[in-house]
């Protein structure tokens, strides 16, 4: 377990002002001007994880303290104090079908590393065309899978870095695309109570281009000529279209630090490259170290975003020796799309 010393900065208010001034002035940078919503390829990976991060609004990139952070801030693996495993599903939106597994093990002095796989299905359904419209008794599905390492390392008691390096695949019927993606992370303890910062950037990689047999065509190069061949194989090229790059920016803070309660709040700015600046704000109690309930705003200044409002309980049990298990639920508003329900069991050993 790492233990950090305050001594060497002390209560710095003007970081607090600093901080809270960038966090506003972003979200609301891009009132007013176009949005590029829907102009990048694996939109899976924008779906956040974990039940503890989502209920406390997703403002956890400063938070980072469980084996989530493989997904918020990989710099905050290294500030956990065991090695945790994580099992979660989520009933996603149009019976999209959303889990995600992943685990983090310390290695000592020599930091921690991890390992994760999230994978999106949706189901079969019949291909239907403008000569076919009850269908040509086909079925088509899709589905999107990213899996990846992850390594952080606390360079000093108080600062500490992460990365993720991922292979992202995406299909449609017969079509697939694959790349690899990078995300880069800090985390900082100011020393000022228990003030933190964080920062990551996330799906740093190529752009992704479908290809596929459906893709295939027979073209005639001279239709004015006879007797030539009509039926040259050709292939229909695709646009290329960038990951979600997003760059994310946060400070988490105590309120109340007791060995019996703990009341945490958190705030993170947003600045993606396919929509506007966003701010998320959360907040956590714990009780006992046992008991937790949690709640949040996400996507506030987005413009035309149907998230909002989300709400969390969670439950650590102790197993045998030091070992525990953790249950968490979150419950995350979708506006007109209704709402989320997500399921996540921890384990730390």
């Amino acid at each position: 377990m790492i233990k950090f010393h305050t001594h060497q900065i002390r209560k710095r208010p003007f970081i607090v002002a600093i901080l809270l001034y960038f966090l506003l002035s972003t979200a609301f940078a891009g009132s007013g001007r176009l949005t590029n919503v829907a102009t990048t390829a694996a939109p899976f990976l924008e779906v956040g994880v974990g039940s503890r991060a989502i209920g406390m609004g997703g403002a956890f990139v400063a938070v980072a303290n469980d084996v989530s952070a493989l997904y918020w801030n990989p710099a905050g693996l290294c500030r956990v104090d065991k090695s945790e495993a994580v099992f979660e599903r989520i009933e996603w939106l149009a019976d999209i079908s959303f889990n995600y597994i992943g685990a983090t093990l310390s290695i000592g002095s020599f930091g921690s590393a991890g390992f994760f796989l999230n994978a999106m299905s949706v189901p079969k359904m019949e291909v239907r065309t403008v000569d076919y419209p009850g269908g040509t008794g086909e079925e088509y599905d899709a589905s999107s899978i990213a899996m990846g390492l992850s390594y952080s390392y606390a360079l000093t008691d108080r600062f500490s870095i992460g990365f993720n390096g991922k292979y992202i695949s995406e299909r449609i019927w017969h079509e697939k695309t694959s790349t690899f993606a990078v995300d880069i992370g800090t985390l900082y303890y100011t020393g000022f109570k228990s003030l933190r910062i964080g920062a990551a950037i996330t799906n740093f990689g190529p752009s992704m281009q479908m290809e596929g047999s459906d893709l295939i065509i027979y073209y005639d190069a001279d239709p004015s000529i006879d007797g030539n061949n009509d039926r040259i194989m050709g292939t229909l090229m695709t646009d290329e279209w960038p990951l979600p790059l997003n760059m994310q920016f946060g400070i988490a803070y105590d309120l109340v630090d007791r060995s019996n309660a703990r009341f945490t709040v958190a705030l993170d700015a947003f600045h993606p490259i396919n929509n506007t600046e966003s701010v998320n704000i959360g907040c956590e109690l714990s009780l006992l170290n046992m008991l937790y309930a949690r709640a949040g705003y996400k996507a506030l200044g987005q413009q035309d975003s149907e998230e909002g409002l989300t709400l969390g309980l969670g439950l650590k049990y102790k197993m045998f020796g030091q070992s525990n298990i953790k249950f968490d639920y979150a419950y995350a508003d979708f506006g007109l799309l209704e709402y989320v329900n997500r399921y996540t069991l921890r384990l730390d050993f």
